[in-house]
């Protein structure tokens, strides 16, 4: 580094005072500030802070010093930011089945209808597909294997979401997968007649989620998010139509290509292979 001379001598001077340490970066900060306030004045704005939580305007109220000052008052001494509320510590038990089919999770998500590429894609400058109505994804997945089965239907009652479960198990014992038991949240559908008739008839035991917890059925949860950022929102489809028949082809890719983390970074399709003799 090119030094000037008087810079040079400066440098010298300071090592032949205090040696390298002398050297290292010092704070731009002035020797003088004479417009600084005094320690007394400083710790009177500390004091009502920490007794109001007021910020600087609020603080010019009963501080006599302008929002400015009371502001780099507060940044100096680490005050401008009031500390989050001490939350209740969460005990997050992770867990996992033993083997495939055990436990499946099931859930929906609403979704719009469409018939032209909206305001996701195209911004507020679009006209709005008003009027289209809604539709239902529903989702189910073991626990174990991670393999995911889905549909999107017209709606999320109670008629759909029995149907959809006959489907689902039918397909999951297509790979050799036997449903012991499935896992929902509380909403009236998961409490009704007709839910509980499929799950006798199917030979399934019932089960549900504690009560503003719906952190006990994260898989489905997590696989609902996953399908909305890669496959309902991941592309610019032409109507919601599209968007349905676009959904078996991204199963496929999930379940037999996708990697997944909780798996050791491989997909669902290396714990199921093995049950109906398939090694690919």
């Amino acid at each position: 580094m090119w030094c000037e001379p008087r810079d040079r001598v400066s440098v010298v001077a300071r090592y032949q005072e205090g040696g390298w340490a002398a050297l290292r970066d010092r704070p731009s900060t002035p020797h003088r500030q004479p417009r600084r306030l005094s320690v007394e004045l400083e710790q009177r704005i500390l004091a009502a802070r920490r007794h109001s939580s007021y910020g600087p305007v609020r603080l010019a109220g009963l501080c006599p010093h302008p929002p400015s000052t009371i502001g780099k008052v507060l940044r100096r001494h680490g005050m401008s930011r009031l500390p989050r509320p001490a939350r209740e510590p969460r005990c997050v038990r992770r867990y996992e089945r033993e083997r495939p089919g055990e436990l499946l999770h099931v859930d929906t998500k609403r979704l719009g209808r469409f018939w032209t590429t909206g305001k996701r894609i195209h911004g507020d400058l679009v006209r709005r597909n008003r009027g289209a109505g809604w539709q239902a994804l529903h989702v189910a997945i073991d626990d174990h294997s991670r393999w995911l089965y889905a549909e999107v239907l017209p709606s999320e009652r109670a008629e759909h979401c029995a149907a959809f479960l006959q489907r689902a198990v039918t397909a999951f014992a297509e790979r050799g997968i036997h449903v012991e038991r499935v896992l929902s949240d509380n909403a009236k559908t998961y409490h009704g007649n007709r839910w509980r008739d499929t799950c006798s008839e199917l030979g399934i035991e019932r089960r549900y989620i504690r009560p503003y917890r719906p952190r006990t059925n994260g898989k489905a949860e997590r696989a609902i998010q996953t399908l909305l950022n890669e496959w309902a929102y991941g592309h610019a489809y032409a109507s919601s139509a599209q968007r349905t028949k676009a959904l078996s082809s991204y199963l496929r890719w999930y379940n037999r290509r996708r990697p997944h983390s909780s798996l050791g970074n491989r997909p669902p399709i290396s714990r199921v292979s093995h049950l109906c003799g398939h090694d690919n």
